[in-house]
């Protein structure tokens, strides 16, 4: 790929020059003369300046990731339109001085793209240039499908298949807007699965009824090394519903429900075995994922042969095994006593409406003596365990908020 800016005269105004990132165009304007006296009367023709343009991105081996540039050698431009062969255009704005234009957003992989320039004088000309596909392209996981109502506490949560070095660049191209503009900010932190992730946390928890979207306007922006290529554009929108906040204490084994501010239930549990890896996690979490009647193995999360057995009304809070759940077998511990190995259990009775009534993203608390502290907080929805500020400070915009 070259990217030499040469430049290109041309004659007419209707001349066309493709394929390169040079463009020039001239017009010229005649003037009729009067007859002069004892001889014929030549035309002088009066030529405008030729007009010179280039283009930074040339030919059809273009790597994609890149802005594009768009210079004019004389006079100003005064309009400049980049469009793919599907009709997609890419906005861009003139320099104060007009000799420049800049794409807002970079040249896509796989892409042949049309410049079409114009100067104050009203000569124009067009150029082409493809882009090569990438060499390696990253994706995204959102974890709030288009359409859904979530709690109150439920970040935008973005995990991405593969690393993110550029962290500023991307995150800049992430935007979430409500119906009325919730203080929030991106922060990047490591998924439980080890990958790279960055959560869109409010100042405090959503307000019920706010519409939320979310754009992800990814296509063409690069991840750094070793990450690749994002070729596509990702959004979804949801709504918060009703503030359903729920708190065990560890100390009474017993667990309260708020909606609205207002207790609605008090259901007897019994959390993890204080002492040891049976214990619960403690702290702020988030409801993760309503997943109903499961099979729950002790083996799958390091804890012997301790049980084997299906479980109802299951919803998890950790991607390292800790649910709120029925628990029929346990109940002479129900409000006495905490023996589980680390879940929140309770009664089949409790647990059908609990369930029921329940929503993914609602704030779940756990206080109280006898846990393994806060769980990391990739290891599910763990960012309301952090100030504000240690939350901004996460962000790669410097810490700067972002109101949606």
């Amino acid at each position: 790929m070259s990217r030499t800016r040469r430049v290109f005269r041309v004659r007419s105004r209707h001349a066309v020059v493709a394929g390169t990132a040079l463009l020039a165009a001239a017009l010229t304007a005649c003037g009729g003369g009067g007859a002069a006296s004892g001889g014929d009367a030549k035309a002088e023709i009066k030529q405008k300046p030729e007009m010179a343009v280039s283009v930074n991105l040339t030919g059809d081996q273009v790597k994609a990731g890149e802005p594009v540039t768009v210079t004019i050698a004389e006079g100003k431009l005064a309009s400049v339109k980049v469009t793919d062969a599907k009709g997609g255009e890419l906005a861009g704005q003139i320099s104060a001085d007009g000799k420049t234009w800049k794409s807002e957003r970079n040249a896509s992989a796989g892409a042949e793209y049309k410049v079409e320039a114009q100067n104050t004088d009203s000569q124009s000309a067009t150029a082409t240039f493809k882009t090569t596909a990438a060499d390696k392209v990253n994706k995204v996981t959102i974890n709030i499908t288009k359409g859904s109502t979530v709690g109150v506490g439920m970040p935008v949560s973005i995990v991405f298949d593969n690393p993110v070095k550029n962290k500023a660049e991307v995150e800049k191209q992430l935007k979430v807007t409500s119906s009325n503009q919730t203080e929030g900010s991106w922060g990047w932190i490591k998924d439980y699965s080890g990958k790279d992730r960055v959560d869109w946390r409010p100042k405090e928890y959503w307000k019920s009824g706010t519409d939320v979207k979310v754009d992800m306007n990814l296509n063409g922006v690069d991840s750094g090394p070793g990450g690749g290529l994002f070729v596509k554009d990702y959004n979804t929108e949801f709504k918060i519903g009703k503030d359903r906040r729920m708190k065990v204490d560890l100390d009474t084994s017993k667990m309260s429900v708020t909606e609205g501010g207002q207790t609605v239930d008090t259901i007897p549990v019994s959390a993890g075995t204080p002492g040891g890896q049976k214990a619960s996690w403690s702290g702020k979490m988030v409801l993760m994922l309503k997943e109903g009647t499961i099979r729950m193995n002790s083996e799958t999360v390091g804890l012997g042969n301790a049980y084997d057995k299906d479980v109802d009304y299951s919803i998890r809070l950790t991607w390292s095994g800790m649910y709120v759940h029925a628990a029929p077998w346990n109940a002479s511990n129900f409000g006495r006593s905490n023996t589980s190995s680390g879940c929140v259990g309770m009664s089949d009775a409790n647990a059908k409406p609990f369930f029921a009534q329940s929503q993914v993203g609602d704030p779940f608390e756990v206080v109280g003596d006898g846990s393994k502290g806060n769980a990391d907080i990739g290891n599910g929805y763990g960012e309301w365990n952090l100030s504000w500020e240690q939350w901004q400070a996460k962000s790669a915009q410097a810490g700067a908020p972002q109101s949606g």
